[in-house]
């Protein structure tokens, strides 16, 4: 086997033999609908987390055809009969089966699983091809260093999190096998997809001519709507600029050896940079690469320092004075808890030899840099008017969040911009409505008339949690959109007995947090 060879990746040469491929797999009903129809809410459920018993389980009971085929060969990974698969010698041709050895059976040589985007015009049916993942080849050995990942929670976590305003031009960076692409093509003009892995990049091309249509492609001159670049990083784009960048780069931090290259690396995860390095030159060369008002959305991970005074410390300094910087931590590791992750991901721990050998790399490397923890979660990075003072928010958010959340990571931005042009006399005479999500929490011990807790929560989007003070309290439950700032605050002047002008100041900056963050909403809005 060739390292990173793009010929070891499904054939998209052939554009009538795409055509054929996707109508028999729409013919036979395999979409995210149809699989659920088939197999039942739960046991579909159960795949997405590679549970494949319940999904064996039903299947057995029923009687086969074309769609149990499918599901058994591609996301079971088993061996089917040949005359039941559709369009059987073209998915054979495509490299996406083989014929084995017993008579009449082929076995899947890649992934492929059904796929939908959601949109308010309907659902979008798409098929995405990726390499088998572990526990869908059952061996001894780890995978394989170019394996080319399919699709997960990290995956559909990012497209969620991606604003879905129309746009000129956006920045896939690491495309993978694609599916970011997929989602970008669907409100985007033109996209430039890039990755380190040329085999990455043929699943890519195979999945976006599979599903040219749906995408608004033309197959036979697929770039008047997407690039597809090989090279390292922000490389391949370098002077270009960009309205959205997406990214899921190979930000997991690895132990590096001596003379080590990329054919003993995951590059689907590893960037080959020791350290959290990846993510710092990311985080430095972003901001040039966003066009005015541009957004970038990115996946990461990051050390914490036993000498750092919070676990934001060394991230505050890496963007530009040009850019705005949003981090949302959604995790955080011990060295133990995220090597014995990363080592399991990639079926490390079938070979215990290795695996030991493994461990000890990688916690003397994290005790080497005096690494604490490690912090995962979600960076948004902003192109700040010329000339602004940057945003620079830190936020922990473990609990569950209400997904999507493009259109709020928009809106905060949008939010930025208008609260940086207003000081907070300007602010004070500006009126606003709470979010319509937002409600009041008071917390009272039994028998005491005064709560001893007053917060605000959010019901959706990021649903963080705000305490308020007894001014801050009294201001927001009369934001109706009739009343300026300044008029509420004269009125609690007087009922509290507090100077208006120092009432201003304390509740201005809370109210700057509060429409940063969407719970005020400026008239305007």
């Amino acid at each position: 086997m060739i390292f990173d060879d793009p010929n070891d990746a499904p054939d998209s040469s052939d554009a009538r033999r795409l055509g054929r491929i996707r109508a028999a797999l729409a013919d036979a009903d395999y979409t995210v609908d149809g699989v659920e129809r088939l197999l039942g809410a739960e046991a579909a459920e159960a795949l997405h987390r590679d549970l494949f018993a319940p999904a064996q389980f039903v299947l057995d009971r029923i009687e086969s055809g074309p769609l149990a085929a499918l599901v058994r060969v591609y996301l079971l990974a088993e061996p089917v009969d040949a005359a039941l698969v559709p369009e059987v010698d073209e998915q054979i041709a495509a490299g996406l089966l083989e014929p084995r050895s017993r008579d009449g059976e082929v076995r899947a040589r890649v992934d492929i699983r059904p796929y939908a985007i959601a949109e308010e015009s309907g659902t979008i049916d798409l098929w995405v091809a990726s390499d088998l993942g572990g526990l869908q080849v059952p061996t001894d050995r780890p995978l394989r260093r170019d394996h080319v990942v399919g699709i997960g929670p990290a995956t559909t976590n990012l497209a969620q999190l991606t604003p879905r305003d129309e746009a000129a031009r956006a920045l896939d960076l690491g495309v993978g096998m694609g599916v970011q692409t997929m989602h970008l093509l669907r409100h985007v003009g033109h996209v430039v997809a890039t990755d380190i892995s040329e085999r990455a990049v043929a699943f890519a091309r195979f999945n976006l001519l599979l599903n040219a249509e749906a995408l608004g492609v033309d197959p036979e001159h697929p770039e008047e709507r997407v690039s597809l670049r090989i090279g390292d990083l922000l490389e391949p784009v370098e002077g270009e600029r960009f309205d959205l960048v997406v990214s899921n780069p190979p930000f997991v931090i690895t132990p590096r050896r001596d003379g080590e290259g990329a054919s003993e690396q995951y590059t689907y995860r590893d960037g080959g940079r020791p350290s959290d390095e990846l993510v710092e030159a990311l985080l430095r060369g972003l901001g040039a690469h966003l066009a005015e008002d541009g957004i970038a959305v990115m996946l990461g991970n990051w050390e914490i320092h036993e000498r750092d005074d919070t676990w934001h410390s060394r991230i505050e300094s890496w963007p530009g004075a040009d850019t705005d910087l949003w981090v949302v931590q959604r995790e955080r590791a011990t060295p133990i808890e995220y090597a014995d992750m990363w080592l399991k991901d990639a079926a490390e721990n079938r070979e215990l030899e290795s695996w030991r050998e493994q461990f000890g790399r990688y916690l003397r490397d994290f005790e080497g840099r005096g690494v604490d923890s490690v912090g995962m979660g979600t960076l948004f990075l902003h192109r700040a008017p010329e000339g602004a003072q940057p945003v620079r928010r830190f936020e922990l958010l473990e609990h569950h969040l209400e997904q999507p959340l493009g259109a709020r990571i928009r809106d905060a931005f949008t939010a930025d911009d208008w609260l940086r042009e207003r000081s907070d006399e300007d602010l004070a005479d500006e009126t606003f409505v709470v979010a319509p999500d937002v409600t009041d929490e008071r917390w009272t011990i039994p028998g005491d008339p005064d709560p001893k807790a007053m917060l605000l929560r959010q019901g959706g989007g990021f649903r963080r949690t705000f305490p308020e003070t007894t001014e801050l309290a009294s201001f927001v439950s009369v934001c109706d959109g009739e009343l300026t700032g300044r008029q509420i605050i004269a009125a609690l002047s007087a009922l509290l007995e507090v100077e208006q002008e120092a009432l201003i100041a304390s509740v201005m900056r809370d109210v700057r947090d509060l429409v940063s963050f969407g719970v005020l909403i400026p008239r305007w809005m």
